[in-house]
């Protein structure tokens, strides 16, 4: 029952942030204030604020609360870093979960992430852990860590 209820719950988030682009989507969530604030120090805003399409694996801020301080402080701090590791959870289309193969995806980074399906979606290390938070201009699936590029 609660997992029909989460799922219900997100539908009727993802239905209400339809208007609204993936910045502002993400900022509205709550649970993404780490990563406004890194997408702001690194000067992407306007850039996912843009006409996409774009899919995002948005870390939550509990995922960037597994990041040690120190080492968070100085990813926000290095914008030339930061904006390659926020690039890395950038795909340049819209892909929405019934859509998720297993395979690798090419980021706006310019790696490849490498997702698998089996035992749920995962994202190079990263759980899935909400789908299809629909945007104007994309789509935000929520991962419970940060992934960073090789």
């Amino acid at each position: 029952m609660k997992q029909y209820f989460a799922i219900g719950a997100l539908a009727l988030s993802a239905f209400s942030a339809q208007a609204k682009d993936i910045v502002d989507t993400a900022v509205a969530a709550g649970n993404f204030k780490t990563l406004a604030t890194a997408l702001q120090a690194a000067g992407l805003v306007d850039t996912l604020k843009g006409k996409g399409p774009f899919t995002v694996f948005a870390p939550t801020d509990e995922a960037f609360a597994k990041i040690p301080k120190a080492d968070l402080d100085a990813l926000l701090k290095d914008k030339a870093k930061l904006s390659a590791v926020l690039t890395y959870h950038v795909v340049p289309a819209k892909v929405m979960a019934k859509d998720v193969k297993a395979g690798k995806v090419k980021t706006v980074q310019g790696s490849d992430l490498t997702i698998s399906t089996s035992g749920g979606v995962m994202v190079d290390q990263a759980k899935v852990t909400a789908t299809d938070i629909a945007a104007d201009n994309g789509v935000i699936h929520v991962i419970d860590s940060v992934l960073m590029p090789k």
